[in-house]
């Protein structure tokens, strides 16, 4: 083969076709020496299954959870401290690179974490990617729901608030109330907690009725009254976690998007409900008439078209086709009367409660539960 191919070559420009002869037996050379990794890189991705989360999404940081309640990390060499999965604990994490781990089959976990200078101000990115021997996608399925579980868990134990930033982000510096740290008038608290406990198990009736299995609270009076204490005391009370929504972050497809998110037995927050505009009250057709004049047109227009979040958009979250269930659908307002009044029917709100101005009684219930060892209460506090 050679000899034909330097006959095929040979003439007045004999350096130029040896030159040329030795190009093409050392790009044959390379491209033998390649075949054997090319074969075993095939082998490996016909053998192998792969997973990969990134930081952009809500499971990042319920497979980092998964991962420190394990017990192959113990074994990891090289790890990260991380004191955001766990408030002021501490917990380590496996570092930026490759590891290895046994969990029913072998594992390699790739950590990857890069520097993005682009910008004012540099974003890293992370992500994590799993893979494991097999060929089928029962085993990752498995695996995942078993992440799931793990998240459900850590979130039955405590209650979390989180906020939606493009997904839900728990907040870190958020302490929830206790339930006797919240001091209602007689009956309040003790009826409310019933009405939850009643709604926690008709499940079933919901179904036979044919109607959404959530329920919808409405908690209302002057500001400082202790609204969003009660949420919080609430959520721990029964282990759900809180979605607190802002209308004004949201138009009705990311809205609906988000709720979809939100994972059964959560608490949804819309707070202060009348300080958003989706929620107040429409006028009458013959008040827009009035308000109406050749100067003002663009002003007396709808305001519904300028916001985010539209009165029809929230209300198919609260009961269209696409509601979530098993949840608690919880608003807070100061005004009730300038709420629309679709917004109040039953089946959207369901349960209401007014939280006025401290009673004598209640006073003395604050100052005792902040005095224990007081033997009267001061006349001041009355």
């Amino acid at each position: 083969m050679l000899e034909a191919l330097k006959h095929m070559l040979s003439g007045q420009h004999q350096f130029a076709s040896d030159g040329l002869l030795l190009m093409i037996i050392g790009g044959l050379g390379v491209y033998m020496r390649a075949i054997p990794q090319k074969l075993w890189a095939w082998r490996v991705n016909q053998t192998t299954m792969t997973i990969t989360v990134k930081d952009d999404d809500a499971a990042f940081v319920w497979v980092k959870e998964w991962l420190v309640e394990q017990s192959f990390l113990a074994k990891i060499r090289r790890v990260d401290l991380d004191t955001a999965l766990r408030r002021e604990e501490t917990s380590l994490i496996p570092a930026r690179g490759y590891h290895w781990f046994w969990h029913r089959r072998p594992f390699r976990v790739e950590f990857y974490r890069s520097e993005d200078a682009k910008g004012w101000t540099p974003r890293r990115t992370e992500s994590l990617t799993f893979q494991t021997i097999g060929r089928r996608q029962t085993f990752l399925k498995e695996f995942v729901n078993e992440i799931v579980r793990c998240h459900q868990k850590n979130a039955a134990l405590t209650s979390s608030l989180y906020i939606h930033d493009e997904f839900w982000t728990r907040v870190q510096a958020y302490t929830p109330r206790l339930l006797e740290s919240v001091v209602l008038n007689p009956g309040e608290k003790e009826h409310l907690v019933q009405d939850v406990e009643r709604f926690k198990t008709a499940k079933e009736r919901y179904r036979q009725l044919g109607v959404p299995y959530h329920r919808g609270y409405l908690l209302y009076g002057p500001p400082g009254t202790g609204k969003t204490s009660l949420v919080s005391a609430l959520a721990v009370h029964f282990g759900m976690s809180i979605y607190a929504v802002s209308l004004t972050d949201f138009s009705d497809k990311t809205l609906m998007r988000a709720i979809h998110d939100v994972p059964p037995n959560s608490v949804i927050l819309f707070e202060d409900i009348d300080c958003m505009k989706t929620g107040k009250a429409r006028l009458d057709p013959n008040e827009w008439k009035r308000k109406l004049t050749p100067e003002s047109t663009d002003e007396a227009a709808d305001p519904s078209d300028k916001l985010g979040v539209t009165l029809s958009g929230l209300l198919n979250v609260l009961d269209g086709f696409n509601a979530p269930e098993s949840v608690l659908f919880v608003m807070t307002t100061n005004n009730i009367d300038t709420l629309d009044q679709a917004l109040l029917r039953p089946g959207r709100i369901d349960y209401r409660l007014f939280l006025g101005k401290a009673t004598e009684e209640q006073k003395i219930g604050l100052y005792r539960r902040f005095f224990p060892r007081a033997s009267m209460v001061p006349s001041r506090f009355l």
